[in-house]
């Protein structure tokens, strides 16, 4: 019998035994930093001799691992692994596909130290950060299984004289999984995982930032014995392969996280059937957002001083729930940025391996660069009240930035940033600030401070965005509590850790038998 679903409990570093043992696992994995890592098809091993270098983005001169490089060459070997394997996996029973997530989950538990601390020195996470991701791939894997057993379980159709009516489930086929650097665990697995327990093959391409991450999952499937060809693991470059995986007439979906301008290419060209394709390919996307937070003149100021910080500044505001957008009212205007200004000074920034260190660098020298840009255009458009400036030269620093007086029609209120740069936004009143919040192209997240019920409710109504939280901050979605996705420009609304996101890897399937 399997348990009710709960959210894997994050670890509290208060204690010293959690201190001490997440410690330890950043030593231990230090000692493994610049590993050669294979391709991964069809169960083998792949080498091709192209190699790159992920590094350390706080330590840039930290080589975390080395890859051989996927090309179209090795992309085909993964899709036609796939497509071998899935005349097999497809009838393996849900049961069985969903019990894979569940040793799964039970490996990343064990790994889970381990498993933060390659976040750590790979994307430059904080320890909290980084346990929230590995918290939520175990989630992910968790939910999933149970998802599958629901869908693989009788499905009510109406009764019909005469007949014997049934509707089921079945898998897609062959799908591409396209995860960002961001939540290099938590998305990778997610994505991953879904569209395996639904009962298709996979070809994973990992992020050129984050592809260690990747390739841990890879071992735990390994290790939880999944069938060969089912995940096929090919890091690579996407000008190289990107546009041949998702063109390609075998490849029945594709499943992506990442940038606005990436997923309206992929759902441009998937759109275009290619010769021999016999379906209209699927694509599933989150494409990020221009998240904003909305301070009401009827709240606690310094409860909503802490959660804007907190989800402008947490991991860099590199998520796409990030607030990159501080909406508040007139009259509260000046209290509200003295007091965020205060609270920002306070944020430390440095090595993530040292606990006390909230933030790390930005991913690598083309978003310091493309950051420090925006930050030069904000102090255009508005006034400079915090930060704008890198860091030591040691990584890819960027201060935490503050850009007051900006106006809701800006290019800081408009355009995606993805750094720790915000944008502060005064509103005459309420109303005001609802309708510059839903005046951006993007619809990810967005919150609302304020102990006025019926102003909650209208914001309830009318900020359009895919998940919004109330009295607290934009970031930090649960699986099963909060299914996450955006409208708009943000994506396809695909409510990762929902109850409806299997349905996107799979299609129904009715049987009607005369009696």
């Amino acid at each position: 019998m399997i348990s009710e679903f709960r959210n894997h409990p994050l670890t509290d570093f208060s204690k010293t035994e959690n201190r001490e043992k997440q410690q330890a696992a950043i030593e231990e994995v230090k000692g493994q930093l610049d590993t050669v890592y294979p391709l991964y098809i069809g169960g083998q091993d792949v080498e091709t001799g192209d190699l790159f270098k992920s590094v350390n983005p706080c330590q840039k001169d930290q080589v975390i691992g080395t890859f051989h490089k996927a090309g179209q060459e090795q992309a085909e070997q993964a899709i036609q692994a796939a497509l071998q394997t899935f005349e097999t996996w497809r009838f393996v029973p849900a049961a069985e596909r969903a019990d894979y997530l569940f040793k799964a989950a039970a490996v990343m538990r064990r790994r889970q130290f381990e498993l933060n601390a390659w976040m750590i020195l790979e994307t430059g996470k904080n320890w909290v950060e980084a346990d929230a991701d590995t918290a939520e791939a175990i989630d992910f894997l968790e939910f999933y299984g149970r998802e599958m057993l629901r869908y693989s379980a009788e499905q009510p159709v109406t009764p019909v004289p005469g007949e014997r009516n049934e509707m089921f489930y079945i898998p897609l086929g062959v799908g591409a999984c396209i995860p960002p650097w961001n939540f290099p665990l938590a998305i990778l697995t997610g994505m991953t995982s879904a569209a395996i327990v639904a009962g298709n093959a996979v070809v994973l391409k990992p992020s050129s930032d984050s592809p260690t991450i990747g390739y841990k999952l890879v071992e735990i499937m390994k290790e939880v014995g999944l069938p060969a060809g089912v995940l096929n693991y090919i890091p690579g470059s996407g000008a190289a392969i990107g546009d041949y995986i998702v063109t390609h007439p075998k490849i029945r979906f594709i499943s992506f996280t990442g940038s606005k301008e990436v997923g309206l290419r992929i759902n441009e060209l998937t759109a275009k059937p290619q010769s021999g394709q016999i379906w209209i390919k699927r694509v599933v996307a989150e494409m990020g957002g221009k998240n904003a937070i909305v301070v009401d003149s009827e709240t606690d100021v310094d409860q909503a001083v802490e959660g804007v910080a907190a989800a402008a500044f947490g991991f860099q505001g590199q998520k796409c729930s990030a607030c990159s957008r501080a909406i508040v009212d007139a009259s509260i205007y000046d209290e509200f940025l003295e007091k965020l200004i205060a609270r920002s000074k306070k944020i430390t920034v440095g090595l993530v391996e040292d606990q006390s260190t909230f933030m790390g660098a930005v991913i690598n020298e083309t978003a310091q660069e493309t950051t420090l840009k925006y930050i030069d255009i904000g102090k255009q458009e508005g006034r400079l009240v915090l930060g704008g400036e890198s860091g030591p030269d040691s990584g890819y620093y960027v201060q935490p930035t503050i850009i007051a007086d900006i106006d809701s029609k800006a290019r800081l209120a408009q355009e995606e940033v993805f750094a720790p740069v915000l944008a502060v936004i005064k509103a005459r009143d309420f109303d005001h600030a609802l309708e510059i919040a839903s005046d951006t192209e993007f619809g990810l997240t967005g919150a609302v401070y304020s102990r006025n019920r019926e102003k909650l409710d209208k914001a309830k109504e009318i900020f359009h965005v895919g998940n919004l939280y109330l009295n607290r901050k934009c970031t930090g979605a649960l699986v099963g509590a909060h299914p996450f996705g955006g409208f708009n420009m943000s994506g396809t609304d695909s409510k990762a850790g929902g109850r409806d996101y299997l349905l996107l890897f799979m299609q129904a399937k009715s049987v009607s038998e005369k009696v």
